[in-house]
């Protein structure tokens, strides 16, 4: 099947003025080849075997995914800020509100109620499983049930964080997550006062990625698993996918961005955790996506290609052998910088061809 292209009439156009034949025609019956008018072409080129990448760049700049704030469940006065940069696991402080430490425990359920003895439920299950992670729940039964057996656990656990041992979870004690985080951001510093709800921090996954502009123009890059290749400050380059837009809360975009706007594009590097080690989420980076690429392919300068006048039309190109030249008809795909694939009976690498004067 052809795989001609629209956007390559006008260069061919300009070709076959170029190479002073006015137009060509070739029969519609045999090969597709023909004789070309009287003369050599200005100039000539070869055909080679290449890959041929269609790409765009833009500036980008490493950050996390998932970002997503933490706010306060109870009010008080912040005594340990949270530190930003720093990841945070299972039993650590995420920060400390009127001396005590708020918890980082997982699970997919929110902290939403103060915690004790006869109490049932899925935060119950996660606190058991928390308990049991960080050594913690010798003779516990996990299960949704806070028992003797359960207190028991708990007051354990507040020994070993210096809390009095109260044997109940209290509102605001803990934070649940799915898993261990980065602090991206933080909110309330050292001796602020912050109420129930106020934000305090703005936590994300350990998972890098690399958020980039794109233009509305540019959608079709924006395509989940497009190919992108990103050039890291420190001068590393590491290969990555798309892996969605951003929210424009997480992107830090306007909330009424409109048509005429720029996306933010995800590109999640392959190398995971460690790709972006030692980086500045400050500096720029720069992003390639890749659109589509040819590997292989016979390729000719655009502008070696000639429009056919006939019945049939299409392209072709002038083949020079010797003192000699004749049109051969070919099919087209797909064009890169400058170079276009090319294919066609005696279309070969190292085919010399004619080109219009430099």
């Amino acid at each position: 099947m052809s795989r001609r292209t629209g956007p390559l009439a006008g260069a061919a156009v300009v070709a076959v003025a170029a190479l002073g034949a006015g137009a060509y025609a070739i029969g519609g019956g045999g090969e597709g080849a023909g004789r070309a008018a009287d003369g050599l072409p200005p100039a000539t080129a070869t055909v080679v075997r290449t890959d041929l990448v269609r790409s765009k760049t833009a500036d980008g700049k490493v950050d996390f995914a998932g970002r997503r704030p933490v706010k306060a469940a109870v009010g008080g006065t912040v005594t340990v800020a949270a530190r930003e940069g720093v990841t945070v696991t299972r039993g650590q402080a995420l920060y400390e509100l009127d001396d005590k430490p708020v918890t980082l425990l997982y699970g997919p359920v929110p902290a939403f109620r103060e915690m004790r003895a006869g109490d049932r439920g899925s935060d119950v299950l996660q606190l058991e499983r928390n308990l049991v992670a960080l050594g913690y729940g010798t003779g516990l039964y996990v299960d949704p049930r806070f028992d003797r057996t359960t207190e028991a656990a708990v007051k354990r656990w507040q020994k070993s964080l210096n809390r009095t041992p109260t044997g109940r979870v209290g509102k605001g004690d803990v934070v649940f997550q799915p898993g261990q985080v980065k602090v991206a951001a933080v909110e309330a510093a050292l001796a602020d006062q912050v109420g129930p709800a106020d934000p305090v921090l703005t936590v994300a996954s350990t998972k890098p990625v690399v958020r980039a502009e794109l233009d509305q123009s540019d959608v079709s890059l924006t395509a989940k698993g497009t190919k992108a290749e990103v050039t890291l400050a420190g001068g590393r380059t590491e290969p990555g996918r798309v892996t969605g837009t951003a929210a424009p809360d997480a992107a830090g975009e306007r909330e009424d961005s409109g048509p005429g706007d720029t996306i933010t594009v995800e590109v999640t590097l392959d190398a995971g955790r460690t790709a972006a080690e030692g980086e500045d989420t400050r500096a720029t980076a720069s992003v390639k996506f890749v659109s589509e690429a040819r590997k292989g392919v016979l390729a000719v300068p655009v502008e070696a290609v000639v429009a056919l006048r006939g019945e049939d039309g299409g392209y072709g190109l002038q083949v020079v052998r010797g003192g000699t030249s004749r049109m051969v008809r070919v099919e087209t795909g797909m064009t890169a910088d400058g170079r276009i694939e090319v294919s066609g009976p005696g279309i070969a690498e190292g085919t010399k061809v004619g080109v219009a004067a430099p």
